[in-house]
C-alpha cells in the first residue's frame, strides 16, 4: 500500500549544508516523525551491520518493519524509489536478519520492508511491503 502525502504544515525539507551522511540524517528525520505520526514506534535509527545499513527500525501492530528512506530534490536523478535497486534490498534484507538474530527475535516474529520516499517539495511516499526477504 502506497501513501503519498504532503510533510505537513511547517516541515523544512531542504537539507541543511554538509555532509552527505549529515543530509542522509536529516530526511531520515523526516521520515521517522512521519511514521511517529501515523502510530509506528520507532526503536531504532541507523542500524548499521557488516554490509548493510537499515534507515528505521520501528513497530507497527506487533510487526518489526524495516524501513528504508530515499531524497531527492528533483527528478534529474530519478524517482527515489527507483533508487532501492535488488542489490540495495539485499543489503537491507542481510542486516535485518542479522539485527533478528542479535536482538533475540523469535524466527515467527512477523517483518516487513518499506520504503520511504522524501521529495523536495516535501511529498512523502510510503511504500509498504516494498519487497520480501
Amino acid at each position: 500500500m502506497a501513501a503519498d502525502r504532503k510533510g505537513g504544515a511547517g516541515v523544512k525539507t531542504a537539507a541543511p549544508v554538509g555532509s552527505n551522511r549529515a543530509k542522509g540524517a536529516f530526511y531520515e528525520g523526516i521520515a521517522a516523525e512521519y511514521l511517529r505520526r501515523l502510530g509506528y514506534i520507532i526503536s531504532e535509527m541507523n542500524f548499521t551491520a557488516r554490509g548493510g545499513e537499515i534507515d528505521i527500525i520501528a513497530e507497527q501492530n506487533g510487526v518489526t518493519v524495516y524501513c528504508e528512506v530515499k531524497y531527492r530534490s528533483g527528478y534529474g536523478y530519478g524517482d527515489p524509489l527507483e533508487a532501492v535497486d535488488s542489490r540495495k534490498r539485499q543489503r537491507i534484507i542481510k542486516a535485518a536478519m542479522y539485527h533478528r538474530y542479535i536482538r533475540g527475535y523469535e524466527e515467527n516474529k512477523p517483518c516487513r520492508f518499506d520504503v520511504i520516499a522524501v521529495y523536495g517539495d516535501g511529498r512523502i511516499k510510503h511504500i509498504e511491503n516494498a519487497f520480501e526477504a
